[in-house]
C-alpha cells in the first residue's frame, strides 16, 4: 500500500492547470447509455473513479476507450443490464446507471452501493421517483431490481440530491411524456448533464433552476454531440487553499471562476485577495489571516467538499473559526488526524470550533475519505517536519496527477510504498 511523505514548506509558487471535474464526468459517461451513436468526451480526469465506471460499462457490453483524457464510448453493443456488486461497491456513483438502464431497456438490476465513509447517502429518493414514473422496484439479495416502461410524472424531491437529480433526469430523457422535477440540484455538474442532453435533441426546460421539465422520447435514443467536461471546482479550491495555507501567491488556470464564487468569497473574508482573468485565478498572500464562519449547503452555497480544506486553513487564522457541517453527519473524521498534528479543534455535533494560530507539527496520519485526504496534505505542507499520509487510495479516486501538480508549486511530496 502506498503513502505520501510530505515535508513542511514555507512557500509555494507557480501555476496549476485544473483537470476536468470527476463529478461532472461520471454522469456524462453514464449518459452514453442514452446514446444511439458513439460518444466522445474530452477533458476526462484520469482518476480511479472514472476507470471504475468504464469497467462497469464494459461489463455491461459497451466499448470504452480512454487515452490522454479523451474517452470514446459506444453503447450500441450494450446487452447486459446487471451492474454487479464487485464493481458498484468501489464507487457509490455507479448507482447512476440505474435510471438510464431502466429507461432504455425496461429492466435492470443494480447492486445497492452500500455504506459511505462520510455518512448515510441513501438512494430512497431515486427509487421513489422511479416508482412514481411507473417502475416496479424490489430489493433482492442486495440488488435494486427494477422493471417497467417509464412514463412522465411530477417528481418533488423531499431534499436536494445531486445524484438523485442526475439519475431521474436521465431516466426522464427516454420516458414517455412530460416529467416535471421540483427541488432539483443546481450544481454545475447537474447543469452540464442537462445541457448535454439538450444538445442531443432532448426537449428540456428550466436548466439551472430548481424546477426542470423534460419531454421524454419514449425510448428513442439520442444523437450525442462531442462533450468537454467542465473544470473541477473542488480541485481548484483545494489548490487555492494550498497556496493560502503557506500564504503564497499561486495561480490556477483552466478553471471556471463562476463556479467558485462561495470559495473565493470565503478566501476574501480570510484576507486573501484573488485576481481573475478569464480562466485564470491568482491568489495573493494575506497581510493577516482572519477567522471565518462556514455553513455548508447545496450549490450555490459553500460546498461540503471544501469543508475539510478550509478547516485546515482555519488553523492558520488569527482567531477562532466556526464550521457548521449540515450535509453529512460523519464529515469531521479528519479532525482526529489533525489533532495528531497539534490542531486545536472541538466538536459539538455538526459544529466544529477551530482555534487558529497554533504551530502544526508533522505526524503520521490516515486518510478517511477523498476530501479529508487533501486536507491532511494541506496540513502537512504547513507543519514543521515530515509527515506521512496513509491510505491515499482515497486521493486517487478524485485528484489527477496530484504529486506532480504539488511538486510544480514547490511542494516536497513523494509517493512511497509501505
Amino acid at each position: 500500500m502506498t503513502y505520501l511523505e510530505i515535508e513542511g514548506v514555507n512557500y509555494l509558487s507557480g501555476n496549476i492547470e485544473i483537470s476536468g471535474a470527476k463529478n461532472a464526468a461520471l454522469p456524462l459517461i453514464v449518459s452514453s447509455i442514452l446514446a444511439k451513436n458513439e460518444v466522445k468526451i474530452s477533458n476526462v480526469p484520469n482518476v480511479a473513479d472514472i476507470k471504475t465506471l468504464f469497467n462497469l460499462l464494459q461489463n455491461l457490453g459497451a466499448y470504452c476507450e480512454f487515452k490522454n483524457n479523451n474517452a470514446i464510448i459506444n453503447t450500441k453493443t450494450l446487452k447486459k443490464t446487471i451492474a454487479k456488486y464487485d464493481i458498484v461497491r468501489k464507487m457509490r456513483a455507479s448507482i447512476l446507471a440505474l435510471g438510464p438502464l431502466l429507461a432504455r431497456f425496461g429492466n435492470c438490476e443494480v447492486s445497492l452501493p452500500g455504506g459511505c465513509a462520510i455518512g448515510q447517502r441513501p438512494i430512497d429518493l431515486h427509487l421513489l421517483a422511479l416508482e412514481k414514473m411507473g417502475a416496479n422496484i424490489q430489493i433482492k439479495q442486495g440488488y435494486v431490481v427494477a422493471s417497467g416502461n417509464l412514463k412522465g410524472s411530477e417528481i418533488i424531491f423531499d431534499k436536494i440530491t445531486v445524484t438523485g437529480s442526475e439519475n431521474i433526469i436521465m431516466a426522464a430523457a427516454l420516458a414517455k411524456g412530460k416529467t416535471r422535477l421540483i427541488n432539483v440540484a443546481k450544481e454545475p455538474e447537474v447543469i452540464q448533464l442537462c445541457e448535454v442532453l439538450k444538445d442531443s435533441g432532448l426537449e428540456i426546460n428550466g436548466i439551472g433552476t430548481d424546477e426542470i421539465e423534460i419531454i421524454g422520447t419514449d425510448r428513442e435514443l439520442l444523437e450525442f454531440k462531442d462533450i468537454q467536461v467542465i473544470p473541477d471546482r473542488i480541485e481548484a479550491g483545494t489548490y487555492l487553499c494550498a497556496g493560502a495555507i503557506v500564504n503564497s501567491q499561486i495561480s490556477i488556470s483552466k478553471s471556471n471562476p463562476s463556479h467558485l464564487s462561495s470559495v473565493l468569497s470565503k478566501l476574501d473574508q480570510m484576507g486573501f485577495k484573488t485576481l481573475i482573468e478569464k480562466d485564470v485565478i491568482t491568489l495573493l498572500p494575506a497581510k493577516q489571516i482572519y477567522p471565518i464562519e462556514i455553513l455548508t449547503s447545496e450549490y450555490p452555497g459553500f460546498p461540503t467538499d471544501m469543508q475539510a480544506q478550509f478547516m485546515t486553513l482555519a488553523l492558520k487564522a488569527n482567531g477562532t473559526s466556526i464550521i457548521d457541517e449540515r450535509l453529512f453527519e460523519n464529515r469531521f473524521m479528519h479532525v482526529s488526524e489533525l489533532l495528531r498534528m497539534g490542531a486545536d479543534i472541538k466538536l459539538n455535533g455538526h459544529i466544529a470550533t477551530v482555534v487558529g494560530g497554533k504551530e502544526l507539527n508533522a505526524a503520521d496520519v490516515m486518510a478517511t475519505d477523498l476530501r479529508a485526504s487533501s486536507a491532511l496534505i494541506l496540513a502537512a505542507l504547513a507543519a514543521k517536519g515530515t509527515s506521512r499520509v496513509h491510505r491515499i487510495y482515497h486521493l486517487d479516486r478524485g485528484y489527477e496527477n496530484l504529486e506532480e501538480k504539488f511538486k510544480s508549486l514547490g511542494a516536497k511530496i513523494t509517493r512511497l510504498e509501505e
